[in-house]
């Protein structure tokens, strides 16, 4: 059995053996201090707030993330992989469940379903905010790929994952992607950008992009309506008829109206299950351990972090709000979007 790392409140770094649901029932469980009151341009989203700094559809807009205590946080490396028992109204939830399978993740959402433009969670810059993606100049926005328009569901990252460009997959003979995991979760709530929700593995998806692994996990929402019903790749097949078809379609497509080729994938676009897809989860994790820690090569991976004990790249609340202050001040409104983001494309 491969080690796990795991985050433990208040900040440190262990190393457990096991299975991830017996590590969760170590996990002290999060505060659950009510948030103070709203400010202006900041979201609650479970344990978590978000501030926006800068202007919607600019390439200077960024979505900062901190506690409900109000400290800056890095939602890359100081939220939880294994989500941690809520608490309500002082009463403990229902104890952790004790099938591996049905643990739940952390997800941070950088994308709504039917959205166009593509945030991301900023890998190289301290605190690593959610920010649109640039590329030579421009903001990016995916393609209408017909019938759909933008993403078809919630897409997001896994915290503390890391696909690692010195790691070549046993399978696929490919390098990592540099990024933390990702995640398109199929639930029928709509999200934001963001917010970080709890959700259940499904299955995963091997693309290749360009000659480099990158990993979609399928997961789905644990409070949607439909978590109940759907536990494994196969139950979205048999529930869903062409979703995990129009998937891979998707993938394969999204970049062709940029005049980029077709994207490939590992398994000849076969979904992986449940069973596989955590141990893909683990390895990144791990991957994640090395690169916080500075034992490997960060390819300018940020690491900044109030929470990790052992990582050389942790600071101080009060350096972290200082990161938030320097960014641009919150802006009302946003920018005007191009009309030719909404164009449908048949390839």
């Amino acid at each position: 059995m491969r080690a796990v790392l795991l985050r433990c409140p208040p900040g440190c770094l262990a190393t457990a053996f096991g299975s991830f649901s017996a590590s969760r029932n170590k996990l002290a469980a999060q505060s659950a201090a009510a948030a103070g009151p709203r400010l202006l341009y900041s979201r609650n989203t479970m344990h978590y707030q978000t501030e926006a700094r800068g202007r919607p559809h600019s390439p200077d807009y960024r979505i900062y993330f901190k506690t409900p205590e109000g400290k800056y946080i890095s939602p890359f490396h100081d939220i939880s992989l294994i989500a941690e028992n809520e608490q309500e109204n002082d009463l403990p939830t229902k104890k952790p469940k004790k099938n591996e399978s049905e643990v739940l993740f952390n997800m941070v959402v950088e994308v709504p379903r039917w959205s166009n433009a593509k945030m991301e969670i900023a890998t190289k810059e301290p605190l690593n905010p959610i920010k649109q993606d640039v590329k030579k100049g421009k903001l990016r926005y995916v393609a209408n790929i017909f019938p759909h328009k933008g993403y078809i569901w919630n897409y997001g990252a896994l915290p503390q994952t890391w696909e690692d460009p010195n790691h070549t997959d046993e399978e696929t003979k490919c390098c990592g992607d540099n990024d933390p995991i990702d995640v398109c979760e199929i639930g029928t709530q709509v999200c934001f950008p963001g917010q970080v929700i709890q959700v259940k593995v499904l299955g995963i998806l091997a693309m290749i992009d360009e000659g480099e692994m990158d990993w979609k996990v399928i997961a789905i929402n644990a409070k949607d309506p439909d978590a109940k019903n759907l536990n494994s790749i196969e139950d979205v097949r048999k529930s869903r008829p062409g979703h995990l078809e129009a998937t891979v379609d998707w993938f394969r497509k999204y970049k062709v109206p940029d005049g980029k080729p077709e994207n490939q994938f590992g398994f000849n676009g076969q979904f992986k299950d449940q069973d596989f897809a955590v141990e893909i989860i683990k390895s990144t994790h791990e991957h994640w351990r090395a690169l916080v820690q500075k034992q490997t090569n960060s390819h300018g991976i940020e690491c900044k972090n109030i929470s990790c004990n052992e990582s050389p790249s942790k600071c101080s609340a009060e350096e972290a709000r200082d990161v938030v202050a320097s960014a641009p001040a919150p802006c009302a409104g946003s920018h005007p979007v191009s009309p030719a983001v909404d164009k449908w494309h048949f390839v």
